[in-house]
């Protein structure tokens, strides 16, 4: 797991975000273990309280389930539930600007699909 952090951001979140990601891309699947909170913390030089906090998130949003004794797991559906609430999010939160952008900038789906097309080609 690399991260490069921003100053934007609370690192906390930053981390939240980036094992959300590592679900919803699959790299982290229903079951897995997180890597333990001492070994984030060493691996990226950070604060443990920093790395509990950001697990702690996850376990609140039933997304990670502590196992007394034996560390933080993946919860079963966490992935479905993840991608209910990214794609709600995208589409309030998201779209309606990326949208606006694309239609000042005169976009089309076309556009955007030969401009895949052009970088799938390129590599």
């Amino acid at each position: 797991m690399s991260i490069a952090w921003n100053d934007s951001t609370p690192i906390y979140r930053q981390l939240r975000d980036r094992v959300v990601a590592m679900i919803l891309d699959g790299v982290l699947k229903q079951g897995d273990a997180l890597p333990s909170v001492r070994q984030v913390a060493a691996d990226f030089q950070i604060n443990p309280i920093t790395v509990s906090k950001a697990y702690q998130e996850l376990v609140d949003e039933n997304l990670v389930e502590k196992r007394r004794g034996l560390g933080m797991y993946v919860s079963e559906g966490a992935r479905s539930a993840l991608m209910k609430s990214e794609r709600d999010r995208f589409l309030t939160d998201e779209w309606p600007q990326l949208y606006a952008r694309l239609t000042r900038l005169g976009l089309s789906l076309k556009d955007l699909m030969e401009a895949e097309r052009h970088d799938e080609e390129m590599k």
